[in-house]
């Protein structure tokens, strides 16, 4: 008799949290988004951020004032993706996401919400959907 056991599940590369969030989930504001989601996009972004400002940088050297056109580019085109995860992420601590007008409020907003999104998920179902899984 042959024992069969099952593949383990591989966890996802960082890279397919990224393709998860943009493209499968481009604008979509219900539902959940872990903590693991949410920072690995943030951490993806980061870097990308760095290396568009570091083109810009250098594409634009010989300029006396800067145009970061790069940085604006991908700003405007993962801008709807980044607010559906934020408001996702909030969700997930079974917040509303109106919350994320907090970051309105001058120097004080976008600390409030750091915190807010590195507060651990709500364990089990809550009125935003089911806990996710990742």
């Amino acid at each position: 008799m042959d024992i069969i056991i099952p593949p383990k599940k591989k966890k996802p590369s960082p890279f397919s949290w990224y393709e998860k969030v943009v493209f499968e989930k481009y604008a979509k504001f219900s539902g959940r988004a872990s903590r693991r989601e949410y920072w690995w996009f943030t951490l993806f972004n980061v870097i990308v951020y760095c290396i568009t400002i570091f083109l810009d940088i250098k594409i634009q050297n010989n300029l006396d004032d800067y145009m970061f056109y790069l940085t604006a580019i991908y700003f405007i085109l993962i801008f709807i993706p980044m607010l559906a995860l934020q408001i996702r992420r909030l969700h997930d601590i079974g917040c509303s996401g109106w919350f994320e007008l907090i970051i309105f409020i001058p120097s004080i907003g976008s600390l409030i919400l750091l915190i807010m999104h590195c507060l651990p998920s709500k364990s089990g179902n809550n009125k935003y959907g089911t806990q996710p899984d990742y």
